[in-house]
């Protein structure tokens, strides 16, 4: 059993939209939030997909995915009061309702929609393989250590870094019981998955994922998303 855990909890502060949150923002005709769903939703080893959302916009969610037709969303769940807290609404969610052992879950952000089919399969494939995958690109610009006084810190050899994006993707026995244990632990400051993960002992291995799978954050990502979407559409009408 395969399981997508799409994250739509965000308020878009930093889209400076006035009425939509930023997974909710319309392409051609098409929420940014359907766009994410729909990989998953065509994806043939994806068996069920849960929707952690806005608790104020969950209406609001059910009608597009009544209207675009996205029939494997099994639930929609609110979210919490942190991005780590909504994550562990998705996966408690997934847990009761799939307790089958060796349950995939695969967790990824609503406003990351260019993910693509064949990243979801090598995902799905390096969990089975190794027991979790992370979806990653490399690191293309110099990365530094922060240092006080607003110097730079240690330069890093950008060749050995990567940047972390999504899916990131476990066994779901195994995730929600560290998300158990940092409840109980009272640890609230895991910014993702893969950071509570190797806090708690795992070992962590990447699956390259393609560059253009940005998270749609400020109003600059939106517009790479629509020169990338126009780019992807103009190819194929012209054979490529």
């Amino acid at each position: 059993m395969n399981i997508a855990i799409i994250f739509a909890g965000g308020t878009g502060q930093r889209m400076n939209t006035k009425t939509l949150p930023k997974q909710f923002l319309e392409l051609h005709g098409k929420p940014v939030l359907i766009y994410t769903l729909e990989q998953f939703e065509n994806h043939p080893q994806i068996d069920s997909i849960i929707l952690v959302c806005l608790e104020s916009w969950i209406d609001y969610a059910k009608k597009l995915i009544s209207k675009f037709q996205i029939n494997k969303v099994s639930q929609i769940v609110p979210g919490g009061a942190s991005g780590q807290e909504s994550i562990f609404h998705g996966i408690q969610a997934a847990y009761q309702k799939f307790p089958q052992q060796k349950t995939i879950v695969l967790i990824h952000d609503g406003v990351r929609p260019l993910i693509n089919q064949e990243t979801i399969t090598r995902c799905l494939k390096c969990v089975h393989q190794n027991g979790n995958a992370i979806t990653t690109t490399p690191a293309i610009e110099t990365v530094f250590v922060n240092g006080e006084h607003d110097q730079v810190g240690k330069i890093l050899n950008r060749t050995q870094c990567s940047l972390a994006r999504a899916p990131q993707c476990f066994y779901l026995d195994e995730i929600y019981k560290e998300h158990i244990k940092a409840k109980s632990e009272n640890q609230k400051e895991f910014i993702d998955s893969a950071t509570l993960m190797q806090y708690y002992g795992h070992k962590l291995y990447m699956v390259d994922g393609p560059v253009e799978n940005i998270k749609i954050t400020t109003p600059m990502d939106f517009y790479l998303f629509r020169a990338l979407l126009d780019a992807k559409e103009n190819m194929q009408i012209v054979g490529f």
